[in-house]
């Protein structure tokens, strides 16, 4: 009578060990492909403004149809919103901004591809994960993957201070929501709690769009699928798939995923935008999984 339960334990848990971390790639590397179709047709701001309202509205209509729990205190609600805002807001927002502002492609994921390593640091002083010699190598060989496959766009471009300060923003903001979301949102319904966060960074990149890109879009069909495909699969999809990896792994071998993100934007770039993808950026691809094997494997 015991064997079927442990039969379906044994594949629900390959199911997370093997599909979601693929899935969470595959999503989250789609969205600077939608971003960079989006991006023509109105501000930065403006579009996750956009992306996140959308978002929001869906997974408040799918809390109420499914009768999902509410945060039972004021302090995981304060939690969960402060995930938001790093996770969302800060992360979107800075990244978007520095592109703007001047900072390159190839710059940008170069800066935040950093984020597995500052993770890793913050994981072991914060959350008191053990890090072994063997995920630190996994982390730096990682790291050199990705500048590989980012190398033909490493250029520093017309951008200022601020454009790369904006980056770091990004950066800072992707690294502490992370860490966050493992220490205070682990139990987290990912229904009501998406809701929550996205209002919380529709909020400010509302006020942020407002104040100074006047809310202006220029409409067109591009527009619509690349919002839509955004919202639904990277905003929803992608962000429920990693709260679900960290609640279930250390935070370390988790944020290790985001190494092999650059690579694969730059196969998707590549099959849907026309973009050049050099044999350096592929030999980047290959460095880039040897060392999120490392990392990652328990």
């Amino acid at each position: 009578m015991t064997a079927q339960p442990q039969a379906l334990s044994g594949i629900r848990s390959y199911t997370a060990v093997a599909v979601l971390p693929l899935l969470f790639i595959l999503m989250w590397s789609s969205g600077y492909v939608a971003g960079k179709i989006a991006v023509p047709f109105a501000g930065p701001f403006t579009l996750v403004f956009i992306r996140f309202a959308i978002a929001a509205v869906i997974l408040l209509m799918v809390s109420l149809a499914t009768r999902a729990a509410w945060p039972d205190s004021p302090a995981r609600l304060f939690h969960i919103a402060v995930v938001g805002v790093l996770i969302q807001a800060v992360q979107f927002s800075g990244l978007y901004s520095g592109i703007s502002l001047g900072v390159s492609a190839g710059v940008s994921a170069l800066i935040v591809g950093t984020m597995p390593v500052f993770t890793a640091l913050g994981a072991h002083w914060v959350l008191n994960e053990r890090i072994t010699r063997r995920q630190w190598l996994g982390l730096f060989i990682g790291l050199i993957g990705v500048t590989l496959v980012v190398a033909h766009k490493l250029h520093l471009g017309e951008a200022g201070v601020a454009g790369y300060a904006a980056v770091v923003l990004a950066l800072v903001g992707i690294t502490c929501g992370t860490l966050y979301q493992k220490r205070f949102c682990v139990g987290m319904d990912i229904r009501t709690g998406g809701f929550i966060q996205l209002s919380v960074a529709s909020v400010i990149t509302f006020l942020l769009a407002n104040h100074y890109e006047n809310l202006a879009v220029n409409w067109s069909v591009e527009f619509v699928y690349a919002t839509a495909w955004m919202s639904l699969v990277n905003s929803i999809g992608a962000i429920s798939v990693l709260y679900i990896l960290i609640r279930k792994g250390e935070a370390s071998r988790v944020a290790s995923l985001f190494y092999l993100i650059p690579p694969v934007t730059a196969v998707m770039a590549y099959l849907v935008l026309g973009e050049m993808l050099t044999p350096l950026a592929l030999a980047g691809f290959a460095v880039t999984a040897v060392g999120v094997w490392l990392s990652s494997r328990p």
